[in-house]
């Protein structure tokens, strides 16, 4: 439930600012997916202005960008460029913008290494591992074909990565303007993602860490698949909870702007166990990765969005990860398939 949370801003209008507290600007950048949108974020740098997060790559966001500087605050320079992690919609500009205004890109070592990684697998066949890992989730041949046919694609959508990065670290402080912004760096939804929190203005940019209305996508993926992100996911909610104030307002990457982290915090953090509550009811009777999502999800899962179907199967296996290391289920492969059970089931 969201109705305890506090939106007291309207988003803007595609190709217009929002301004959300002194100095700090939202902007809504469109994308081509169910979820349609991504926010960035302009904050004043004293003679110039600084952007956290860029949007994809698309010719359709590239056009409002050079419409948006040639508007007032924008017509000034742009002095930093911050992006809060590697997906897509943060970092798909930021090798253009970093370049068209002679910038460099802020962002932590993980992040911009994994993307540099994932990005160099376009043009490659799917590795063997990956399409291992997806036959042992359950997949059928007709899905494991299309995943091979659309393998590689991450590199479509994001802009050739400037050669050289300033380092964003936990718990260092940034000077932007007239403020300072400590780094917040949390785990599970992407290797080292960063917030940014304001104590002065009592802002938050939370990119994808915490959003209002829907939940992080928290996966495992075939690079690393004995993963565990889902209790780093856990724990880094918990280190957001002690170190920034519930009074703040909340920033996010998607959907709307709000006031209420703490609750918003624990909302997530419950909905997360109850589904492992109805996981682990499941797992009395061995069961595969794509047999658990309906335990898991409350919307249909169906291979013909193939892309869904590939966030469901890792949000699914980070689930099931999470009960193996602390002991609650076991993982037996059968015949190239995964089989998970409670253990003394």
């Amino acid at each position: 439930m969201t109705n305890s949370l506090i939106f007291p801003f309207s988003p803007p209008a595609q190709g217009e600012f929002t301004e959300i507290a002194p100095g700090v600007r939202w902007i809504r950048l469109p994308m081509p997916h169910r979820l349609d949108h991504v926010n960035v974020w302009v904050i004043d740098d004293g003679d110039g202005w600084a952007l956290v997060d860029t949007g994809l790559r698309t010719h359709e966001v590239m056009s409002i960008w050079e419409q948006l500087v040639a508007k007032p605050p924008l017509t000034r320079p742009l002095k930093q460029l911050l992006v809060t992690h590697m997906d897509a919609d943060h970092i798909g500009l930021a090798g253009w913008l970093t370049r068209r205004h002679g910038v460099q890109l802020w962002i932590s070592s993980l992040e911009y290494l994994m993307c540099r990684t994932l990005m160099s697998d376009s043009g490659r066949e799917a590795p063997a591992d990956a399409v291992q890992f997806y036959r042992n989730a359950g997949w059928s041949e007709a899905a494991v074909e299309r995943y091979r046919l659309r393998f590689g694609n991450f590199g479509t959508q994001i802009y050739p990565l400037p050669d050289s990065f300033h380092r964003l670290q936990d718990g260092m402080r940034l000077e932007i303007g007239q403020h300072a912004w400590e780094v917040i760096a949390g785990r599970g939804h992407s290797p080292e993602h960063c917030c940014l929190y304001c104590p002065e203005l009592k802002l938050l940019i939370s990119g994808d860490q915490v959003l209002p209305r829907i939940s992080s996508n928290v996966s495992v993926y075939p690079l690393q698949p004995e993963a565990n992100p889902m209790a780093e996911w856990f724990t880094s909610l918990e280190c957001l909870r002690q170190r920034v104030p519930d009074e703040v307002l909340v920033a996010p990457a998607h959907q709307d702007v709000f006031l209420g982290l703490h609750a918003r915090i624990e909302q997530l953090l419950q909905g997360k166990r109850r589904g492992l509550e109805r996981l682990r009811a499941l797992l009395e009777q061995p069961r595969r990765a794509v047999d658990t999502f309906g335990a898991l999800f409350r919307r249909r899962i169906s291979e013909a969005d193939p892309e869904q179907f590939r966030t469901a199967t890792g949000e699914a296996v980070a689930s099931l990860n999470y009960l193996i290391h602390v002991g609650e289920i076991a993982r037996e492969v059968r015949d190239g398939l995964a089989w998970y059970r409670l253990i003394g089931s």
